[in-house]
C-alpha cells in the first residue's frame, strides 16, 4: 500500500508537530489528526517538506524558548 504509486495519501500532524503521511483508505492512527492535504505519495511529501521547517518536537521548541 505505501509502495502502490497509485495510493492516495493523507498529510497527518501528531500533537508534538511532527508530520507523516497516511493512506487515505484506512482510519487515522490514534493520535494523529489530518492537515487537509491530500493526494499522491509525492505530493504529500512535497507539502511536508514546504511547511514542516522546524523538525524539533513541539514540546522541545517550548522548552527551548523559556
Amino acid at each position: 500500500m505505501f509502495d502502490d504509486e497509485n495510493t492516495i495519501f493523507r498529510v497527518v500532524l501528531n500533537h508534538e508537530g511532527q508530520y507523516s503521511i497516511w493512506p487515505k483508505s484506512r482510519d487515522l492512527p490514534s493520535g494523529w489528526t489530518a492537515d487537509g492535504t491530500e493526494g499522491l505519495k509525492q505530493v504529500c511529501l512535497d507539502h511536508i517538506e514546504k511547511v514542516w521547517t522546524d523538525m524539533r518536537p513541539l514540546s522541545l521548541r517550548r522548552a527551548m524558548d523559556q
